[in-house]
C-alpha cells in the first residue's frame, strides 16, 4: 500500500558535509524534571528502571558499532544538512555522532539517555570525530523536557522494548516533533541462528523472561506500528518496514558472541538475573560458554530481523 506522506523538505537525499574543525561538544547533565507528586515520581522512576542491561563496558561495547548506516537505514533518505534531530537513548552516542554528521554544521543533534553515565562516552567519540553540532543530556522518554514542535526528525532505536509505557513514549516524540516532522522507531524483533545452540535459546528465554517481569515489550518490531496508531498518528502516514542485522564473519562472530557472552558474567543484567532469581551463576556461564562455542564454529551465523517505522505528524 502506498503511504500518503506531505511534501516535504525531509524528503530528499542526505548529502555529505564537512563539520567544523575545533571539537567542541557540550554535555548536560540535566536532571529529569520531576512532580511534586511523590506518585508521579514514583511512576517515573519505575518507569526508568525496566531497562535490564544497564551500561556496563560490555553492553557500551555492542552499543558502539552501531551505526546510523546499520541501524537506522530507514532514516537516512530524508536526512539533510540543517535539521534539528532528537536521538532518544543514544547510548555511548555513534548514531547520534552519524546523524550529526549527516545534518551537517548548519543542523544540530540532541541526545538523550535517561541515567548519565554513557554519556562522557558519547561526549568524547563525538570530540575525536570533530563532531560539534551535538549535545547530549540526561532526560525521561515518558516526559521530554523539550518544547511542542521543537525538533524535525524525533529517532529512537532498540529502547520502546525496555520501557513500560511505549505508547506514552510515542506522544511524547509526536509532540515535540515539529509539523510535518518525523518520527523514526526501530525494534528488534525475530532471532535465528546456526548451529544450534542450547546456551543461545537459554539466553533468549531469559532475556525474554527478564524484561516481561519488569514491564518492559521483548522483541516487539513486528507491533510498533500499532503503538504509533495508539501514540496519535494516521495510519495512512505511517511507513513499515523491515531491516535485518546478520552476523556470521569470523570478525562479525567474535564481536556479537563475546559481548554477550560477557553480559553474561558481568553487566547490570547477569547482577539481576542472579539477584532477583531468574538465573543461577551457574546457568549464565553456561549460556556464556554457548555463545564463545557459537563464535567458534566456522559456519556459525546469527540472523536478526526488526520492525521499522516512519511516522509523519
Amino acid at each position: 500500500m502506498e503511504v500518503a506522506v506531505p511534501s516535504s523538505p525531509l524528503d530528499r537525499t542526505p548529502r555529505q558535509t564537512s563539520p567544523t574543525s575545533a571539537p567542541f561538544v557540550q554535555t548536560l547533565f540535566l536532571p529529569v524534571p520531576r512532580s511534586d507528586d511523590l506518585a508521579t515520581d514514583l511512576i517515573t522512576t519505575r518507569r526508568m528502571t525496566t531497562y535490564t542491561t544497564n551500561h556496563a563496558p560490555s553492553v557500551l561495547q555492542t552499543h558502539s558499532w552501531r551505526t546510523a548506516q546499520n541501524s537506522a537505514p530507514h532514516l537516512l533518505p530524508h536526512l539533510q544538512p540543517g535539521l534539528k534531530i532528537l536521538d532518544i537513548g543514544c547510548g555511548p552516542g555513534s548514531i547520534t555522532v552519524d546523524l550529526a554528521r549527516l545534518v551537517g554544521p548548519t543542523g544540530h543533534v540532541t541526545g538523550i539517555e535517561y541515567v548519565s553515565d554513557p554519556l562522557d562516552s558519547a561526549a568524547a567519540l563525538a570530540a575525536s570525530s570533530g563532531i560539534t553540532n551535538v549535545t547530549f543530556q540526561v532526560g525521561d522518554i515518558h516526559a521530554l523536557q523539550f518544547d511542542d514542535d521543537t525538533f524535525d526528525v524525533v529517532h529512537v532505536h532498540q529502547v520502546l522494548q525496555h520501557i513500560r509505557d511505549p505508547v506514552q513514549a510515542l506522544r511524547e516524540m509526536r509532540r515535540v516533533v515539529k509539523q510535518g516532522g518525523i518520527v523514526s522507531v526501530r525494534e528488534s524483533d525475530t532471532m535465528s541462528w546456526y548451529p544450534c545452540n542450547q546456551g543461545i535459546q537459554d539466553w533468549l528465554d531469559l532475556t525474554g523472561r527478564m524484561a516481561s517481569a519488569k514491564g518492559g515489550n521483548p522483541h516487539p518490531g513486528r507491533k510498533i506500528h500499532v503503538w504509533a496508531v495508539e501514540a496519535g498518528f494516521e495510519r495512512e502516514r505511517i511507513e513499515r518496514s523491515a531491516g535485518t542485522w546478520c552476523f556470521s564473519t569470523p570478525a562479525e562472530r567474535e564481536y556479537w558472541g563475546e559481548s554477550m557472552a560477557r553480559r553474561m558474567e558481568s553487566s547490570g543484567f547477569s547482577e539481576g538475573a542472579v539477584r532477583d532469581g531468574f538465573s543461577s551463576q551457574e546457568e549464565l556461564r553456561a549460556i556464556a560458554r554457548g555463545w564463545r562455542e557459537w563464535v567458534a564454529h566456522e559456519d556459525g551465523w546469527f540472523g536478526l530481523l526488526h520492525g521499522q517505522i516512519l511516522c509523519w505528524k
